[in-house]
């Protein structure tokens, strides 16, 4: 979208009059860079022409010119609107606030907040968002973590965090995890585990994870997979054989 599509509004709506407009000692053009416009992207090019100005207008009552100056201010001024009263806002802070403050936020109403807290938060304090109520946050902390705490979340309710888990976690809780319920991440363990432990899924309920099997395990345990339901895993044990 070309920026002479969008009509020059105000964001309440108002036609816009540069003869009235106060910021004359500004760089700024109508329709391409005005703050007082609801346009996000020509607030954003203000504060790029103007970035010393940003920072009179984080307390603007239209929430888009809030988020575009909390791009271009001091890192040491975001703090003051980790709790601003919109969504928008704290998603841009959380972009940029200094790490001893970024915990203050692992706690937000909106996940797409806490999403960018979890991509930024100090591997140290990552572990304080392994139970947060949406299963993608705990996907990125899962991928983040330390190895050594992913035991943690081994019995996540989503699979995806724990096929994540599967993925990442030293291979002597491999063993555990081909318990898992969900033959998906019984397959990410399976396709790590030492080969010596292979034959404990020989007669794994997917076809997927024999599959696995049949691709790896010592030759002497094919005989028992001739003779498998999926032609398939069949077929690779004839071959390896």
């Amino acid at each position: 979208m070309t920026d002479d599509i969008v009509e020059a509004r105000n964001w309440l709506g108002e036609e816009l009059d540069c003869s009235v407009c106060g910021s004359r000692d500004v760089k700024c053009c109508l329709m391409k860079a005005c703050v007082e416009d609801r346009y996000a992207k020509r607030i954003d090019r203000f504060f790029d022409w103007n970035p010393e100005k940003a920072k009179e207008y984080l307390g603007h009552p239209y929430f888009e010119v809030r988020a575009v100056a909390a791009k271009h201010v001091e890192a040491e001024l975001l703090p003051h609107l980790m709790h601003d009263r919109d969504e928008t806002v704290r998603w841009s802070v959380a972009a940029r606030l200094p790490q001893e403050y970024l915990t203050g936020m692992r706690m937000d109403p909106d996940r797409e907040v806490r999403i960018r807290v979890a991509a930024r938060l100090d591997e140290a304090n990552l572990g304080s968002m392994i139970d947060d109520p949406d299963y993608y946050v705990r996907q990125i902390v899962a991928r983040r973590m330390p190895s050594a705490m992913l035991p943690l979340m081994m019995s996540d309710s989503d699979r995806e965090v724990r096929k994540t888990v599967a993925r990442r976690i030293g291979e002597e809780w491999l063993v555990r995890i081909l318990e898992d319920e969900d033959a998906s991440v019984r397959l990410e363990a399976a396709m790590r585990i030492d080969e010596q432990k292979l034959p404990l899924l020989i007669d794994d309920a997917d076809w997927r994870v024999r599959y696995e099997v049949a691709g790896r395990v010592a030759p002497k345990y094919l005989k028992r997979l001739l003779a498998d339901t999926d032609v398939a895993v069949r077929t690779l044990a004839k071959t390896r054989l």
